[in-house]
């Protein structure tokens, strides 16, 4: 009776490890795709710029609003961190008094959901100007130095934060590993991507010849193009939202918990340590 248990166990097991493992081959089709369907895009727009095709460069002012939205972006981003704080302590003091595992996941949800509004606020950030959101402006300097396309490389930080919440059974270390390498196949692809638009672009601006104090059509061929960098950071910002889902489901909900935890507060230390390199002493030059 005990073997045959047993056996239903295994057999339970290891349908919920290829359930898993497709969940991660399909996160990383995703991404395939959709970096294939940008590389088309640009292709498209290479083509276009030797038929001599433009925008209409009367769509293109907008600086008037930039100042006033990337400002109101800032301010609700510092908000975004006094919240992400006050929901880590609250988080925290649950597990020291041992709350129920419905209470810690009533806070896990209300975090998820808090870096998942992050992620709505730079997407409509990155509209207005997306050269802010993706240089990490509205960081802090240490946080920026890490930075990737405009966040935390999910990959790196499962690498150096998943040991943090040992102890973990053998699944949960192999399901963290898997998802751990599907993350960096997806960096990978996202930021053969961004090499390629790179290219693209210093090709279109670098083509550009005077006529009548412009570079009509190849500066209105680039500004179009650096629409698609927008792209990229709300594929990289669903790639860091996929990775806190699964750890999720990979974790318990009182692991998951010390999870966010460890993250909140790797990126507490980064603001800490930005803090001390400013005030660091300097020797009289």
């Amino acid at each position: 009776m005990q073997m045959q248990r047993r056996l239903a166990q295994n057999r339970e097991a290891a349908r919920k490890s290829r359930l898993k493992k497709k969940a991660h081959i399909q996160q990383l089709e995703s991404c395939r795709l959709k970096l294939l369907q940008v590389e088309q895009e640009l292709d498209h727009t290479k083509q276009g710029l030797y038929i001599g095709g433009g925008l209409d460069s009367n769509n293109l002012g907008f600086a008037g609003s930039v100042n006033s939205e990337i400002a109101t972006f800032k301010m609700e981003y510092e908000h975004w961190v006094e919240e992400l704080n006050r929901q880590m302590l609250e988080l925290k003091g649950a597990l020291s008094a041992h709350s129920s595992d419905i209470r810690i996941g009533e806070l896990v949800n209300g975090l998820m959901n808090h870096y998942f509004k992050l992620f709505c606020m730079k997407s409509d950030a990155a509209k207005v100007d997306v050269f802010y959101v993706i240089t990490g402006m509205w960081k802090t300097t240490a946080e920026g130095f890490f930075l990737w396309i405009g966040g935390f490389r999910p990959s790196e930080l499962l690498k150096v934060l998943v040991p943090l919440i040992e102890p973990l059974t053998e699944e949960q270390r192999f399901d963290a590993y898997n998802l751990e390498k599907s993350c960096r196949q997806a960096e990978d692809a996202l930021s053969q991507g961004m090499e390629k638009l790179q290219g693209m672009l210093v090709d279109t601006v670098a083509a550009g010849q005077l006529v009548e104090g412009t570079y009509i059509p190849q500066m209105d061929i680039a500004i179009e193009r650096l629409e698609a960098l927008a792209s990229f950071v709300n594929q990289a910002d669903h790639l860091r939202q996929e990775t806190l889902q699964q750890m999720s489901r990979i974790l318990t909900v009182r692991q998951t918990a010390r999870w966010l935890l460890a993250l909140g507060e790797y990126f507490q230390r980064l603001r800490d340590l930005s803090k001390l390199w400013t005030n660091r002493p300097r020797e009289p030059a």
